[in-house]
């Protein structure tokens, strides 16, 4: 992997330092887990067309990885939107290195020269919990506006003078202009760019590759969206969330922000499943579980209990919802935790 150039000195030991700790595990393993079938979830796994790579890990261990078509697993690919996951996790590790107050500190007060005059003063009521949540208020980037939204000339500006639509800690209101935001903040906090944080606060500690990715037209990485991780690396990112933020006994994020993030804040209104600080929340089996998801069918799972991770990726340019991929890659999901509960 190629190294970075090194981060100016005068901050590295602030942006970079990240201590060694013991391996400490989100869920209750028990000695004997019930068996997983490689075979049969390999075989259910195949019959979705638009699927790539499925990665199952149980207890730290590969039970299955296989790469249906596509890139290898070991290759970067388009993760979409399961940058949120990632993003969120960054900013965790900024709040955990004291150069962000938290998810309380106001966005207006994060983002300072930033913040356009034209804005609602409205937006001095939202924090940085709000944008991590989706619950902003502000009219959304995504979906139908999402084409217009990449096309100006200044995403930042753009997110922050939408009309609000709700009140600030209202409905979940799915945004990547939110997450570009959360983006904006940390370059703007600590002089790099997202994804040289990236590459410092993720990559390095758990040894996986993060190439860059699209940004803005003022060069801020996009938030939310884009971004690109191996299979393989993903479920490295999966694992050290599961072990309480650690991987190799190395701390890359705080159980505190891990359970933080996982505190249901508010709920999606297509699936009903909660949301938190990037999350989303469901049960399946009777477990808890925990996952991101990304257009096509990109997916990380967690289920701490049962000592699972899994990463999924599809076809980035299809619609997940079309021929039934997202129905057929629950039914994939849910038979995996099924099993892995019987």
């Amino acid at each position: 992997m190629t190294k970075p150039p090194p981060l100016c000195s005068d901050r590295r030991r602030l942006l970079l330092g990240a201590g060694a700790a013991a391996v400490l595990t989100m869920g209750h393993p028990t000695a004997a887990r019930p068996a997983l079938d490689p075979g049969s979830l390999g075989e259910a796994a195949g019959r979705l067309p638009r699927l790539r790579t499925l990665i199952v890990s149980r207890g730290g261990e590969t039970v299955l990885e296989e790469t249906f078509r596509g890139p290898p697993a070991d290759r970067p690919v388009n993760i979409k939107s399961v940058a949120k996951t990632v993003l969120a996790t960054l900013v965790g590790c900024a709040v955990d290195r004291g150069i962000l107050a938290g998810p309380d500190q106001p966005i207006t007060n994060a983002l300072g020269p930033l913040v356009p005059a034209s804005a609602s003063p409205k937006l001095a009521e939202v924090t940085i919990g709000h944008l991590l949540s989706m619950q902003a208020g502000l009219e959304r980037t995504s979906g139908a506006n999402y084409g217009s939204w990449v096309s100006s000339l200044n995403w930042v500006q753009d997110a922050l003078t939408r009309p609000f639509v709700a009140e600030p800690g209202g409905p979940m209101l799915y945004s990547t202009g939110s997450s570009h935001l959360l983006s904006a903040i940390l370059t703007q906090a600590t002089g790099e760019s997202t994804h040289r944080l990236a590459i410092a606060w993720l990559g390095d500690p758990l040894n996986i590759r993060i190439p860059p990715w699209d940004r803005d037209p003022q060069g801020i990485y996009l938030g939310g969206n884009n971004m690109l991780l191996s299979p393989r690396g993903l479920v490295r990112f999966g694992e050290m969330i599961r072990n309480g933020g650690t991987l190799d006994g190395v701390r890359v994020v705080s159980r505190h922000w891990i359970e933080t993030s996982w505190q249901r804040r508010t709920a999606s209104r297509w699936t009903g499943h909660g949301y938190g600080y990037g999350w989303f929340m469901t049960e399946t089996a009777g477990q808890p579980h925990y996952y991101g998801w990304g257009y096509g069918g990109q997916m990380l799972h967690v289920v701490p209990s049962l000592e699972l991770t899994i990463a999924v990726t599809s076809d980035p340019d299809v619609r997940s919802r079309e021929q039934g991929h997202m129905t057929g890659l629950r039914a994939l999901i849910t038979e995996i935790v099924e099993q892995a509960a019987a």
